[in-house]
């Protein structure tokens, strides 16, 4: 009857009137129509993680949605047997609660709803699956209903996802018109390679639309609040969100529970992938990133977050500090039943030093740590901003939480610790927050609780109206399709990028042992200078196993003897670096005395990074103004890329002192859009370049370094190229990659004053030894090559290297 009035024809006024009316009947209409069936399964739903917050959030999901227009049923599956899984669900089950605001009674009959649409199915074999399809096809025609979508949530190990995603692919996706969403929980993957080939087996089952990787502290309510809370702040934030008002950020999540009970796990992640990978990196993209003007828009925020993660510096050994707390080997070895002599170097505790070379926030640290059997559990979110104000008067005359004297920080306090809730925190005397007030309120003051070394009244603070748990706020965000809050494959495999060559370089690192808890002092404090992060106090280590007092290493001064019948200099590694860029300024001092400049060639690689730092941070009177800087090798990638020897130069040396950038001399090896190209002739621009400045191209110094192969420079014994002949520089071949490689030739380098070569590391022992008692074979060991014509060649190892 609807549609045939909808159909008459009404001749003017009438005709607009009705069909008004027509239009408001449809939709009223249209909005009685329930919006469809949603089938939720939950596999592994016996398992801890499910019963400790799934079947709540699922409940929860429940409670916020029903009667809302969607329908739904509630499917817990598993490998355990029909009977057994059923028995483990109604115990779940029956312990799930209420918020505080809803009835008993109230409460009893959702429950009793929750049981009554919640049933358990063995998932073994692909029938099983296609079993559950067809009982949920019958339940949805059986209710005449339509499917709206099914959610599968994988709370399963990763080696069992690709099973179960070709089981759900082949045998149990909706029909036409209705949604998959697939559900991922960590760990995704344990380094750049296996999350690029889990991502790849899950790509060929499912969309990436379809797939939401868990990472559950993007639910925690302060760090889902970062977002929201730069928005709506815009106006305040805007010109201090930046490296010319922070000083740093601190992202950090401690606990007191050591790895008992989890140490096959923890021997496998460790504290960096279990925690700093994932957790500290997205809430440090939340932090960084550039705001998009619809912050609404997952579109926009993942993209923005992504490029967040191109903008991240590389890290190296040095940007790390690691620990492990003492009877963590103990556990290991009885709960995996590895013999006494087993020791782990899995680290329980880090500090690692992040930088973001962007405009935005170039040079400011962001400083992530995380560890076990700490003194507290807290977790928070801490940008604190640059002070310039100075006060006349004294501390006691200022008024009371607003004097631009006292610190100036934002916290996103992410629970626990002191406040033992989520809190946003402002101080006082930086501005006053705007916060939805329908889901936060001002937190009542609390006498005597100090946080971040002020009291908590010279805070603007505020906490949620009601605490969520973070699983059920991304379960229903996963229901709303809100892919914001998840992992995309992009960023995941962006930010394994980011880590694993960091993990590679600390897998034979010694963590700092500490006794856990409130004994450890200060014994992890840490501190930072450039990219470099140290321990603030030094631990003492015995050069002598055993009883009674062994020699420490402050008992060893700095070691002069020979190797290879010139000089030697031997130290601990931090007396080796001082002593070697004193050296190197002694030198340049007298050349710049005798001849009016220094010209001095660098290697890259890892071992000189420190030794740049020594020289940028501590040797104040070097002559820089007279100083050209020459690069002895260079890989062949852009000058702006993180291998760059240029960039890591630039990064770790060049930024902190003032050269004249006409007397800094990177190698051409990016000429015309192309990389070390024979016919753009960038070794013999560079040959050219060094003949015209450097007299008789004799440098005064030339830094090398030593590889484990016996290779200086990029010199290598499968590549002679260089070693002997008229050229100056050449372009090699290296085993590694990058491949393709230019180098300063050996009769170059043979010409210089002076040559030092630095040798640091266990792993460098064996080379040592084994080029001791070579003699003059550079296509074997091209090391054995360097020997300056009328110049004078100085060893410098540090004792690792030395004497193992």
């Amino acid at each position: 009857m609807l549609a045939e009035l909808c159909c008459k024809r009404h001749p003017g006024f009438w005709k607009m009137l009705t069909v008004a009316v027509c239009m408001v009947l449809l939709g009223c209409l249209q909005a009685q129509e329930p919006q469809g069936h949603v089938s939720i399964i939950l596999l592994g739903a016996t398992g801890d993680l499910a019963k400790k917050y799934l079947w709540q959030g699922l409940f929860q999901l429940y409670l916020d949605e029903a009667g809302k227009g969607h329908s739904f049923s509630f499917h817990g599956a598993a490998l355990t047997t029909t009977k057994q899984g059923q028995e483990f669900m109604d115990k779940f089950l029956e312990s799930l609660s209420c918020p505080k605001d809803v009835a008993p009674g109230r409460c009893a009959e959702l429950k009793d709803q929750f049981q009554r649409l919640s049933q358990y199915h063995q998932l073994k074999t692909s029938e099983d699956y296609l079993a559950l399809s067809k009982d949920i096809e019958a339940l949805v025609q059986q209710e005449g209903l339509r499917e709206a979508g099914r959610v599968f949530y994988f709370s399963v190990p990763p080696f069992a996802y690709a099973d179960i995603a070709r089981n759900i692919n082949s045998s149990c996706r909706p029909g036409p018109g209705a949604w998959l969403r697939v559900v991922l929980e960590k760990p995704f993957g344990h380094d750049h390679l296996s999350a690029q080939q889990l991502a790849t087996e899950l790509g060929s089952f499912f969309q990436e639309e379809e797939m939401y990787r868990v990472d559950h502290y993007l639910g925690k309510q302060a760090v889902a609040q970062i977002l929201p809370f730069r928005d709506q702040n815009r106006k305040a934030l805007d010109g201090l969100w930046n490296r010319h008002h922070v000083e740093r950020v601190e992202i950090v999540l401690k606990e007191t529970v050591d790895a008992e009970g989890r140490t096959s796990f923890y021997e496998e992640y460790g504290v960096i992938r279990d925690v700093l990978q994932n957790h500290l990196t997205e809430i440090l993209t939340l932090v960084a990133m550039e705001l998009p003007h619809n912050v609404s828009s997952s579109e926009a925020v993942l993209q923005h977050k992504l490029q967040a993660f191109q903008a991240l510096r590389g890290l190296w050994k040095g940007s790390a500090i690691v620990g492990q707390y003492q009877v963590y080997t103990e556990q290991v070895r009885r709960e995996l039943n590895k013999p006494p002599s087993f020791h782990s170097l899995t680290p329980t505790f880090a500090g690692i030093l992040v930088h973001v070379d962007n405009l935005r926030w170039e040079g400011i640290p962001f400083i992530l740590m995380s560890g076990k059997a700490l003194d507290e559990r807290v977790g928070y979110v801490r940008i604190l901003f640059k002070n310039q104000a100075c006060c006349a008067q004294s501390e006691k005359h200022w008024a009371a939480g607003q004097s631009q004297c006292l610190p100036q920080q934002v916290v996103f306090y992410i629970g626990h610790g002191e406040l033992g809730s989520p809190a946003v925190l402002v101080s006082r005397n930086l501005f006053r927050p705007s916060l939805p007030s329908q889901s936060w309120q001002e937190l009542e003051g609390q006498p005597g609780l100090r946080l971040f070394g002020r009291a908590l009244s010279d805070y603007y603070a505020y906490r949620p109206t009601r605490e969520q748990d973070a699983y059920s706020i991304l379960i229903s965000h996963i229901f709303h399709g809100r892919k914001d809050s998840f992992i995309t494959t992009e960023n995941l495999l962006a930010s394994w990028a980011f880590w694993t060559p960091l993990l590679d370089s600390l897998a034979h690192e010694v963590p700092r042992l500490y006794p856990g808890g409130a004994e450890n002092g200060h014994l992890l404090d840490f501190e930072f200078s450039g990219s470099q992060l140290a321990f603030s106090q030094r631990q003492l280590e015995q050069l002598i196993p055993g009883p009674g007092s062994a020699p420490m290493p402050s008992d060893f001064q700095v070691l002069r003897a020979t190797y290879r019948e010139s000089p030697l200099v031997s130290a601990w590694p931090e007396e080796l670096i001082t002593k070697l860029a004193s050296d190197i300024e002694a030198t340049a001092v007298q050349a710049v005395r005798r001849f009016g400049q220094f010209h001095l060639a660098l290697s890259g690689g890892s071992s000189p990074i420190v030794l740049f730092q020594q020289l940028a941070t501590g040797h104040y009177g070097f002559p820089w103004a007279h100083t050209h800087l020459w690069l002895v090798d260079e890989r062949c990638v852009p000058l702006w890329d993180p291998e760059s020897n240029f960039q890591g130069l630039q990064t770790h040396l060049l930024q902190h002192i003032r050269v004249p950038h006409y007397n800094v001399h990177p190698m051409p090896v990016h000429l015309h859009q192309r990389l070390c190209a024979e016919e753009d002739q960038g070794a013999q621009a560079y040959a050219e370049e060094i003949s015209a400045l450097v007299t008789n191209g004799s440098f005064d110094l030339v830094l090398l370094g030593m590889g484990t192969d016996g290779h200086t420079a990029s010199l290598f014994p499968q590549s002679p190229t260089g070693l002997d002949g008229e050229q100056l520089v050449v372009l090699t071949k290296s085993p590694s990659r990058p491949h393709h490689r230019m180098s300063l030739s050996l009769p170059l380098i043979n010409r210089a004053r002076k040559v030092a070569v630095l040798v640091m590391g266990r792993l460098k022992r064996e080379i040592t030894m084994l080029v001791s008692r070579v003699g003059h074979e550079p296509k074997k060991w091209p090391i054995s090559g360097v020997l300056p014509t009328s110049g004078q060649l100085v060893w410098y190892m540090d004792y690792d290297a030395f004497l193992g």
